[in-house]
């Protein structure tokens, strides 16, 4: 199986801005942000979708939501209102299928997001 772009940069095989990173998981800048602050919270172990969480995957997709909590706290979004994200498989927008949870905050976010 061919590695993820995620896996390349938890293995350091390409470059990315690391914001946060512990054993279990690695927070990075979106290359491509939607707002001032659009962080991707990564478990490092792969998941390729939603779908193939299992019950011993739960601890560690809560990890990956208290990430994004702290996260929003260090960039001062807390306050004002941050919005996070999974997505799943193509018709939720999924491009790299590897989970990932989306942190965007920074501007007025609108709904439904389209």
């Amino acid at each position: 199986m061919n590695k993820t772009i995620f896996q390349k940069i938890i293995d350091r095989e390409i470059p990315a801005n690391i914001l946060y990173e512990d054993n279990d998981i690695i927070a990075i800048e979106d290359i491509n942000p939607v707002a001032e602050v659009h962080a991707l919270i990564i478990p490092k172990k792969c998941i390729p979708t939603l779908n193939d969480l299992d019950p011993m995957d739960a601890d560690i997709v809560g990890k990956m939501v208290l990430v994004a909590k702290n996260l929003a706290k260090e960039f001062k979004i807390d306050e004002s209102g941050y919005r996070t994200v999974f997505n799943c498989n193509d018709d939720g927008g999924q491009t790299v299928y590897h989970i990932h949870l989306h942190l965007i905050g920074g501007r007025k976010l609108n709904w439904p997001p389209g």
